[in-house]
């Protein structure tokens, strides 16, 4: 059995740890951390004693790399988890080089200071060559893999629904279903409802950076980009019915681009209501969005910050959010020489997920993976040097453990295309 240690404990950390707890086999021991104690302590109280897995906590500010690095040392763990943000994935990563210990996460790496000059001259350059300007992307964990490899350690990036588990789909498709892949399209669609007029399923940080930034996909070897939600479709979701989705960029498009062979255009989308497109073009108009610091009354303060702090937490939304979530990739390429189409998805429901796991079935569909992903490594199913997304492993040791763990998939053959 393995020593974990986890860093975070927000909504998605919370299910990833209760998972863990379930699949004590292999997660023989776990140690919460996180720069808020009594939130690991309070999840540790009420897991001890209905779990063979050891659970201990302790505090960590995940900036501080000698911190990070003490408690690695301290714990001397088979494996951590980085379940927090993800402006901290490189400070992580680095502590486990530093320590000689396997990373995860859960989301690739974005700057909280968009100000900074590194990351500014980076990004600029990245712009310039690539032609999309979403202020997250792989090349600064690509940048390690040399290193893990050299270390003789596996770093494994992106390990939640999407990016994570649409890459295992697109993998398994690329396996099983498909001579090629000529198209893939990433719909992600979120039927639930929590009744609040306004609030996001994630950390609101990173929520609205994401769907207020603009839209791009990749297409024929470039990129293409799109002003934000300017690319509109609607789509009949099993489980969950018509629902207006509107074309994002997101991170699994980059991988996929280098790692699924001759696939000539991929695409993201998501689901989104008018009213929660017309509370975020507000809060973007008046400048709540904004990562750069202004003054109030004496003090610096973050607009996206403070907003965050009048927003519902997204860990309270379980026990209110009723509906379901439909997550999957449709696929169209050739067979034996014919031209095929298939969709691989998954349906939860966010009432048996907050009956499960105290959660609403966005931190669900995310926290799930991050275990699978980990027992992956673990149990050494995924075991490569260097660092890696989900969709450059074999994916059926992973399909396996979504089916046994909560996250059931089903096939449709000759579904609706997207336009």
């Amino acid at each position: 059995m393995a020593k974990v240690l986890i860093i975070g404990c927000g909504g998605v950390a919370s299910v990833a740890i209760r998972k863990c707890c379930m699949n004590s086999d292999v997660f023989g021991e776990i140690v919460v951390a996180s720069r808020t104690k009594s939130k690991c302590d309070e999840l540790a109280a009420k897991l001890n004693g209905t779990t063979e897995t050891k659970i201990s906590t302790a505090q960590v500010d995940a900036d501080d790399f000698d911190a990070l690095v003490a408690l690695i040392g301290k714990v001397k763990p088979d494996l951590v988890m980085n379940i927090a943000l993800p402006y901290q994935d490189l400070t992580i990563m680095d502590a486990c080089l530093a320590c000689g210990v396997d990373y995860m996460d859960t989301a690739n790496y974005e700057p909280e200071n968009l100000d900074d000059p590194v990351w500014k001259a980076r990004y600029d350059k990245r712009c310039k060559e690539l032609g999309f300007t979403a202020l997250f992307d792989y090349s600064w964990q690509w940048d390690y893999k040399g290193k893990f490899e050299n270390a003789g350690l596996t770093a494994l990036l992106g390990s939640g629904f999407d990016p994570g588990v649409t890459q295992v789909f697109c993998a398994y498709a690329q396996k099983h279903l498909f001579d090629a892949i000529e198209t893939i399209d990433i719909l992600d669609c979120n039927g639930g409802d929590h009744g609040y007029p306004f609030a996001t399923n994630f950390n609101p940080e990173i929520n609205l950076r994401e769907v207020s930034a603009p839209g791009s996909y990749w297409e024929d070897g470039k990129w293409v980009e799109i002003p934000p939600m300017s690319i509109k479709r609607r789509y009949d979701f099993d489980g969950v019915g018509e629902k207006d989705m509107y074309l994002l960029h997101h991170e699994e498009i980059e991988s996929l681009a280098k790692n699924i062979k001759g696939v000539k255009r991929i695409r993201f989308f998501m689901t989104f209501g008018q009213s929660y497109l017309t509370h975020m073009k507000c809060l973007e108009n008046v400048g709540m969005l904004s990562t750069s610091p202004v003054m109030y009354e004496g003090r610096e303060i973050v607009p996206i910050q403070f907003l965050k702090a009048l927003l519902p937490d997204p860990a309270s939304l379980g026990p209110r959010t009723k509906g379901k979530t439909n997550i999957g990739c449709i696929f169209t390429g050739i067979k034996d020489g014919k031209k095929k189409t298939a969709y691989i998805y998954n349906v939860c429901d966010h009432q048996e997920c907050y009956k499960e796991v105290e959660s609403q079935a966005i931190s669900y569909t995310t926290g799930v993976p991050a275990m699978i992903g980990a027992k992956m490594i673990l149990t050494g199913k995924w075991a490569k040097d260097g660092v890696f997304t989900c969709e450059e492993f074999d994916p059926d040791p992973y399909m396996d453990e979504l089916n046994k763990n909560g996250l059931p998939w089903q096939i449709e053959e000759n579904p609706d295309l997207v336009e």
